[in-house]
């Protein structure tokens, strides 16, 4: 809870922009209800299929999941009003970034070596597909609100479920390319997924909210 002194102590923090705080962590903890699902069966349905990208979009729901335990961490109790807490968790978000690129290069280089081909599944499919509607709503109300908090850390969150929809929309393009005989596009989108999270990374380090 926020006690009265601190509101009184912080002149911008108003009526509304509580209530915008409180609204992110409810976002943040609705988004982790849904990542827990989504990593589980996507990286189920990655293993099965094969496939770089559907396994590194399973495990980047973890990430996302990490960014979403770190705004609720935000805007919990006394951190609600701090500074110093928004910077950390701006830092940790930028982090959570990081975390998944190294997989991602690594586990292409394996499959390849090895092989492996993606193969569609219905899992997977549904599975990206649910994705693909539903995380750029939650991307684009958490940069929203993240910009009226002046969070970057919400803005970061925000970031990670956009790139969780492109990745979505990129699993299923390769997914459907690689019965065409167009094997390459999945580790090449896995790939070009890894670039995105270290300039994104790069990007919530400074402060700065996301692609656009």
């Amino acid at each position: 809870m926020v006690s009265d002194q601190q509101v009184h102590a912080h002149p911008a923090a108003s009526a509304t922009w509580l209530k915008d705080a409180a609204t992110a962590r409810a976002l943040s903890l609705i988004t982790l209800v849904w990542l827990g699902l989504e990593s589980t069966l996507g990286l189920a349905a990655g293993f099965s299929a094969h496939s770089v990208a559907l396994i590194g979009w399973g495990l980047s729901a973890l990430v996302e999941a990490l960014a979403s335990l770190i705004v609720v961490w935000r805007f919990t109790g006394a951190r609600t009003l701090s500074s110093h807490a928004e910077e950390k968790a701006q830092r940790a978000v930028a982090v959570s970034f990081w975390l998944l690129a190294p997989y991602l290069v690594v586990h292409v280089l394996h499959d390849l070596d090895a092989g492996h081909r993606a193969v569609p599944t219905p899992l997977g499919i549904a599975v990206t597909a649910i994705s693909l509607a539903s995380m750029p709503l939650l991307g684009v109300a958490k940069r929203r609100i993240g910009a009226r908090l002046g969070s970057a850390a919400t803005r970061g969150e925000g970031a990670q479920n956009l790139i969780c929809a492109a990745m979505a929309g990129g699993v299923l393009a390769g997914l459907w390319l690689n019965t065409l005989g167009w094997w390459w596009v999945d580790p090449a989108v896995a790939l070009a997924l890894a670039g995105v999270a270290v300039r994104e990374g790069a990007r919530a380090w400074r402060g700065h909210g996301c692609c656009h």
